[in-house]
């Protein structure tokens, strides 16, 4: 299996191989620029000191950036679990999007469909699990909200990418907006960390408004109806349900 892309690299990359078995991740961006074309232009102008190692355009297709087995800059400041800065563990795919601040739009079927190719060949080329598939906002949730409630990750678990807490609609309605108490919410707290939200705290950031982010974070992946950073009886079910998915 193969993937067809066309290059335009940039220079923003260590310049040192790493190992296939250090690959563990896939993170998902979108651009977050007005134009598809400046976004390539600042992925790929040493100015800038970011990159990612593929960018999937509006038209799908798909542009290599910097080779798999170099490290590209894409994650920054980031945790999962017990790994902090994960652009050494990861390989980047930004997806062409306007995002929150430029008129945040619905990802393109043509975007989609070339994702789950792309990531498809990219889990069985490094064994990538379903559950080490995130956005930027799961890794950075005090700084970032992509790829975001737009993006359809329910989509892409029916295609053996990523997971998903399947659950009745219904019964996820029905505890929508109804209050935990303070067990209940501290209970949610520890499920979020158990899936992998960090715990890290950034010392300019304090805890309560920290938590908010990730909560924020995880409605975005997983509840994107409502991000209101509260915890609620579905936020809460639904975490249940991830933790006994090992995610």
């Amino acid at each position: 299996m193969s993937i067809k892309t066309t290059l335009n690299y940039s220079p923003n990359f260590n310049r040192n191989k790493r190992n296939i078995k250090q690959v563990k991740f896939i993170i998902i961006h979108y651009t977050g620029m007005k134009k598809e074309t400046a976004a390539l232009n600042r992925l790929t102008s040493i100015q800038s000191e970011v990159s990612s190692h593929y960018l999937i355009k509006n038209s799908g297709k798909i542009v290599t950036i910097v080779p798999d087995l170099y490290v590209a800059w894409h994650a920054g400041k980031s945790s999962w679990k017990n790994i902090k800065y994960l652009n050494k563990y990861s390989i980047g795919i930004e997806i062409s999007n306007p995002g929150h601040k430029h008129g945040y739009k619905n990802f393109s079927k043509k975007q989609i469909d070339s994702l789950v190719k792309l990531s498809k060949f990219l889990i069985k080329k490094y064994r990538i699990k379903k559950n080490n598939i995130l956005g930027h906002s799961d890794i950075s949730p005090e700084r970032k909200m992509d790829p975001g409630e737009k993006f359809p990750w329910e989509k892409l678990s029916k295609k053996n990418i990523s997971l998903w807490p399947f659950i009745n609609k219904k019964i996820l309605i029905n505890l929508r907006n109804k209050n935990c108490n303070k067990f209940k919410e501290n209970k949610f707290l520890n499920n979020l960390f158990k899936i992998g939200y960090s715990e890290y705290l950034d010392k300019k950031i304090n805890k309560n408004k920290y938590h908010l982010f990730a909560i924020k974070a995880f409605q975005r992946r997983f509840r994107p109806e409502l991000i209101n950073g509260k915890i609620d009886l579905e936020c809460l079910i639904i975490s249940e349900k991830l933790n006994k998915l090992k995610f």
